[in-house]
């Protein structure tokens, strides 16, 4: 199989993800996998596996829209944007974060590097209500 056809795969995995396939991952990472994002760093499935599970039980309907591929061999950028509402605060109102996903398959085609990138800052903290405001208010200083 091609990369660009698994990358593929890839892709529609996340864009459908839900609780109950996230115990797929190991079918698409290898056993010694690395994931890094803003607020993790972690090696192995089972360390993946828990970050997409907390992000089930701590949000209400989140998922992925992938808008976008760079394909190169072994390594791909996603594009994507993250949407979700939080279940915390009383409100309804769907939330998005843009990022992207730098992703590199092994010898097996799986994923051996998740690397996602996202500003934490301007695509979380100001959207929460007591923080928003706060950070808002800290940019707005910050570009005066």
């Amino acid at each position: 199989m091609s990369s660009r056809l698994r990358f593929e795969q890839i892709a529609h995995y996340f864009e459908t993800l839900t609780p109950q396939s996230v115990s797929h991952l190991k079918d698409y990472y290898s056993a010694s996998a690395r994931f890094k994002d803003p607020f993790n760093d972690v090696t192995g499935v089972p360390a993946i596996e828990k970050i997409f599970d907390h992000m089930f039980v701590s949000l209400t309907q989140p998922r992925f829209v992938i808008t976008g591929q760079v394909v190169e061999g072994d390594q791909a950028f996603l594009t994507w944007e993250f949407r979700f509402c939080f279940k915390r605060f009383d409100t309804h109102t769907e939330q998005v974060v843009l990022g992207t996903s730098h992703l590199v398959l092994d010898e097996q085609q799986r994923i051996c590097l998740h690397r996602d990138y996202w500003d934490a800052a301007e695509e979380l903290y100001e959207k929460l209500p007591w923080v928003g405001a706060l950070m808002r208010w800290l940019k707005k200083r910050a570009n005066s």
